[in-house]
């Protein structure tokens, strides 16, 4: 790899860092890093694990160590750590606004870990890209991921998507170099990234039998022919690999039992059990008790026991589902709309351009090989695995998350979107080259070889400029609001409401600027506030501000009302079959009031 290359890829990344930590400084806590933020804290100050067990550890404790810097106050006096059953919620509250007082420093420094697990993911999905196809390709996989507004968005908040996006890309890329070299040392190295997956976030234990699939794939494609003739010896040869990748397993499972040994050392076994008997409320979850108390009582099983009991919390909770708003209605249950539906209308529409010129490419490119057989197919799977197994991950992940119960945001399927730049880039490569030539051999070789690549092709490289300098352009326009841009399609930053709210537009990111337009606006004494997220209005507007919501009704004559579009929306949507919402909850006194103010996307301010 050349020096360019990597000076070009150090460029963009520090073009994605100015992108967050520039946009992040004034954006108030989202919802749920009122949880994440003070357990990370608890995990690695206390060695206790009490406090929000639907996710592993990782993420939050390694957002956790900048903050022992700041020596802050820990009160384990305080209810909602002493005696309530995962208050996560109301300690997260306490500690970040009551029992400290820097509540902007925390949060800035929890969330600088990520921003920085962000860059590292970039570098790395460069060098895999550039070293499979070419520096080209690399840097081109490496500017959409930059640069996309989703993942800037969700690498400065302290929540597991960034970092389940991270586990996944090493679980995969170390087990394709595992499969290409079983070796010793590749399995150790593929067994340790898959447990420091499974420490990030519970769904990436769908590594598991992805890797099986992947194992079956690849085999299949190296020895195709072989097999035909010889099966008894090639199924023998398969089970051996099967039994390295148990191992890859078992490596994983030690370093989950390692890291849960130790931030559930001084977790008393009678509250983990009487957490695990609370929650665990399901029939099916029921049938796991046994086992989750049993570990939880003998302490050299305890950290095991915690794993598996956040493990079954979080499959509990993914059957359950959750109240969303999408597209003018609120429901319960998921919809197979959704995650396509955000997918076109919150990546840039630019990417989606580029996505469809070069499907077409490919199709044609398909349609014009002579061979299209079983043969043909293994043979080109074994040239591009790393594509192949990109599209598999892609494509199964997607699936399930479509065919879930649970939509909470763009942001559940962030694992898939490398992988979708590096198919797109390597593919956008191949389409502006429009050819490939072998290496030249003589003066007159070179001449022919710069004509094709630098002048016939120059129409392409044109279009492929622009398109990367609109998605440039999309970010600035977006700044600093990443986490509610909505592409042109989907209503832009100020509108995507409309679209979908929570994740998608409206997680409570924007109290600390409402704060700041009501400083610049000093004639609006008091302002009723319906606010959805985890900033505390009252820690930022004092005595300024007033809680709203709708059964109140409408304010008086001359008074001010802020609501977060979540509610709003959520409120005013039409409920689905089966879903009700109480008329006095229904904003009904707004329906045919105008904002008077829109000053940052996810507050719409009114006045009476």
């Amino acid at each position: 790899m050349d020096k360019i290359s990597k000076k070009i890829a150090a460029i963009i990344l520090t073009l994605m860092f100015l992108f967050m930590i520039l946009s992040v400084k004034d954006d108030a806590a989202t919802f749920d890093e009122v949880a994440h933020i003070p357990a990370g804290y608890s995990y690695i100050t206390q060695l206790d694990y009490r406090l929000n067990p639907e996710h592993p550890p990782l993420i939050k404790s390694l957002s956790a160590i900048p903050l022992l810097f700041l020596n802050l106050n820990f009160p384990k006096e305080f209810s909602g750590w002493k005696d309530e059953i995962n208050g996560q919620w109301s300690f997260g509250h306490y500690f970040l606004y009551e029992a400290n007082k820097n509540t902007d420093q925390i949060l800035f420094w929890a969330r600088f870990p990520i921003i920085i697990l962000a860059l590292i993911l970039g570098w790395l999905l460069f060098l895999w890209a550039a070293k499979n196809y070419g520096n080209k390709v690399g840097l081109l996989t490496l500017f959409f991921y930059a640069l996309s507004p989703n993942i800037i968005a969700h690498s400065r908040y302290v929540t597991t998507d960034l970092g389940a996006t991270f586990g996944f890309f090493i679980g995969i890329v170390t087990f394709i170099k595992f499969l290409k070299n079983p070796s010793r040392k590749n399995i150790i190295i593929a067994g340790l990234c898959f447990g420091i997956a499974q420490l990030i976030k519970f769904s990436l234990v769908v590594l598991a039998p992805l890797y099986i699939l992947l194992a079956l794939i690849y085999f299949i494609s190296e020895n195709y022919e072989e097999i035909k003739n010889n099966f008894g010896f090639y199924l023998k040869k398969f089970l051996f690999l099967l039994w390295k990748i148990f191992l890859i397993g078992i490596i994983g499972l030690m370093v989950i039992c390692f890291v849960y040994a130790i931030i559930t050392y001084n977790y008393p076994k009678e509250h983990q059990i009487r957490s695990a008997q609370t929650i665990l409320n399901t029939p099916g979850a029921k049938l796991f008790l046994p086992i989750i108390i049993w570990l939880s009582e003998h302490k050299i099983f305890q950290g095991l026991g915690e794993y598996l009991f956040g493990l079954i919390m979080m499959i509990q909770r993914a059957a359950g589902g959750n109240t969303v708003y999408f597209l003018g209605k609120v429901s319960a249950t998921g919809s197979v709309f959704y995650f396509p539906v955000l997918y076109f209308l919150k990546e840039p529409l630019a990417f989606h351009i580029l996505t469809i010129i070069i499907l077409i490419f490919s199709i044609n490119n398909i349609l014009k090989t002579k061979e299209k057989n079983l043969k043909a197919m293994t043979e080109w799977i074994k040239d591009n695995f790393s594509i192949a197994a990109s599209a598999i991950f892609v494509f199964i992940y997607l699936s399930q998350a479509i065919l879930s119960n649970l939509n909470l945001g763009l942001r559940h399927i962030l694992p898939t979107l490398p992988f979708i730049y590096f198919m797109v880039a390597r593919q956008a490569i191949r389409w502006a080259r429009g050819f490939i030539l072998e290496t030249p051999q003589t003066l007159f070789g070179y001449l022919r070889y710069f004509y094709r690549t630098y002048i016939k092709s120059l129409e392409r490289y044109i279009v492929l400029f622009c398109i990367l300098l609109w998605i440039f352009i999309s970010d600035l326009l977006a700044f600093p609001y990443f986490l509610s841009y909505y592409n042109e399609l989907g209503g832009g930053v100020w509108n995507g409401y409309k679209i979908a709210t929570d994740s998608n537009y409206d997680w409570g990111q924007d109290l600390i600027r409402l704060k700041n337009w009501l400083d610049k606006n000093p004639e609006i004494t008091k302002i009723n506030l319906d606010y959805f997220g985890g900033g505390d209005p009252r820690y930022y507007l004092k005595d300024r501000f007033e809680p709203w919501w709708s059964s109140r009704g409408k304010p008086n004559d001359g008074e001010w009302l802020a609501v977060s579009v979540n509610s709003l929306q959520g409120a005013m949507a039409k409920p689905v079959k089966g879903f009700n919402i109480k008329p006095e909850d229904t904003y009904w006194w707004l329906k045919d009031q105008k904002p008077v103010y829109h000053p940052v996307p996810s507050i719409l301010i009114y006045k009476f």
